[in-house]
C-alpha cells in the first residue's frame, strides 16, 4: 500500500487546535497543491459529533474560501478531530492560520440557515448541528490556534 502522510504523524505529540502543512504535491504540469491539517480537537482524546462535523464542513467550505484564495476542498477527517483543506499553490502558514481563525469566528457567529442543506444540495441534509458546530469553533478560538510542525513517528 502507498505511504499515507497522516500515518507517519505522531498523533500523541501534536497539540490541538492548530493548522499544519500536511504535504505539497506537484502536478505533471507543475502546479502545486498544498494540503493542510486544520485540527480542532486533540487526537485520541475527543471527537466531533458527526452532525456537528457535517455542519462545520458546510460552513468552513464557504468561510475559508472567503478568506483564502484557491481553496480546492475542505473535507472532514475520518477520525473526526478536524478538517483537511487542499489549496492550489503554497500559501504561507501564518496566512492559513489567520484564514482559519477568521473562518472559525464566522462559524461561531453564524445564526442563519446552514448553506447547502436540502435534499437537492446535500447527501445527508438532515444530519446537522449548528449549535454544536458553533461551540467547537468557540472552544478552538478560546484555546488559541497555532502553527503545528509535523512530528514524525520514530520507527
Amino acid at each position: 500500500m502507498a505511504n499515507v502522510e497522516s500515518f507517519d504523524l505522531d498523533h500523541t505529540k501534536v497539540q490541538a487546535p492548530y493548522i499544519r502543512l500536511a504535504g505539497v504535491k506537484t502536478t505533471p504540469r507543475g502546479d502545486q497543491i498544498s494540503k493542510y491539517d486544520l485540527r480542532l480537537l486533540q487526537p485520541n482524546q475527543a471527537a466531533i459529533d458527526p452532525a456537528a462535523l457535517h455542519t462545520l464542513e458546510h460552513l468552513l467550505a464557504g468561510y475559508l474560501r472567503d478568506h483564502l484564495q484557491d481553496v480546492v476542498d475542505v473535507s472532514p477527517m475520518g477520525c473526526r478531530t478536524g478538517m483537511y483543506m487542499a489549496v492550489i499553490g503554497a500559501p504561507d502558514e501564518q496566512g492559513v492560520l489567520r484564514a482559519f481563525e477568521s473562518a472559525l469566528q464566522e462559524v461561531e457567529a453564524h445564526d442563519r440557515p446552514i448553506p447547502g442543506v436540502s435534499e437537492l444540495e446535500c447527501g445527508n441534509y438532515r444530519d446537522h448541528n449548528l449549535s454544536a458546530a458553533r461551540q467547537h469553533a468557540r472552544d478552538a478560538l478560546a484555546q488559541g490556534l497555532k502553527v503545528q510542525q509535523t512530528i514524525l513517528l520514530e520507527r
